[in-house]
């Protein structure tokens, strides 16, 4: 069974920092993409950032520059690294992927707010 279960969120103050974690089960994970994407209060979900296999990363233009997307396949952990938070940051942030059968799989979720 696929499993994806983020942590790290919580309250922080604007310009701050807070790393967020997904651990990731029940498939080969060093052989996929691994995506972050958040959805802000009464907005659709968001794109924020991907890594392939192979390391590659990927950045929404929101985030370029603040965000830092990194894989520990040992691990089987997906980081987000996010810095200079800006209260438009404040969403759910899930963590995503898609795997060979087809199978699209979501974290449950973390709470990001960033507010003064």
């Amino acid at each position: 069974e696929v499993q994806l279960v983020e942590s790290g969120g919580g309250l922080v103050q604007p310009g701050g920092s807070l790393r967020l974690s997904c651990a990731a089960s029940g498939f080969t994970f060093s052989s996929y993409a691994m995506s972050w994407v958040r959805q802000g209060p009464g907005k659709g979900l968001e794109w924020v950032s991907a890594i392939t296999s192979g390391g590659t990363t990927s950045y929404a233009d929101s985030v370029k520059g603040r965000f830092t997307i990194s894989r520990d396949n040992a691990k089987n952990t997906v980081y987000l690294q996010m810095n200079s938070l800006k209260p438009e940051d404040t969403a759910i942030y899930y963590c995503y992927t898609k795997v060979a059968t087809g199978g699209q799989y979501w974290g449950q979720g973390t709470q990001v707010t960033v507010s003064s």
